[in-house]
């Protein structure tokens, strides 16, 4: 059984934590209101974490390039233990005030640097606040 990574983006103020639909009840929650938040801005009121203006704001407005580095380190131990255990499922979790910017785009950069990283497992993202879901 492949080991399948599953990324939320979340708001806090909205629908709050995601739970873990996979019966493990664990995983990882990162809380990204601690940077600057590009909804606050009206050019990106309506913009998501998704959208190149947003992107650039954050890859040079706020702290999360360091940040990503250190949950790409922390994500990327758990999946190699996972796998050495075949384990089958993992649960990360972004939040920020309202599920649109910060936790969306930390959410589609971890997802990628997961599946380059590990080709052989499962990776999805739902984007809860935006009603979207992908899977790699």
């Amino acid at each position: 059984m492949a080991l399948k990574v599953s990324i939320f983006s979340f708001g806090y103020n909205k629908s709050g934590i995601p739970k873990d639909e996979s019966g493990n009840g664990g995983g990882f929650i990162f809380d990204c209101r601690f940077m600057n938040n590009p909804g606050r801005l009206p050019d990106f009121k309506f913009k998501t974490g998704k959208d190149d203006e947003v992107i650039q704001f954050i890859e040079t407005r706020t702290v999360m390039p360091d940040f990503l580095q250190n949950v790409y380190k922390i994500s990327e131990m758990a999946v190699e233990n996972f796998l050495q255990r075949n384990f089958s499922d993992l649960l990360i979790g972004f939040g920020c005030t309202g599920g649109q910017h910060r936790s969306v785009y930390a959410s589609e950069k971890l997802a990628h640097n997961l599946k380059k990283k590990y080709p052989e497992i499962k990776v999805e993202i739902k984007h809860r606040e935006l009603g979207l879901t992908e899977t790699f």
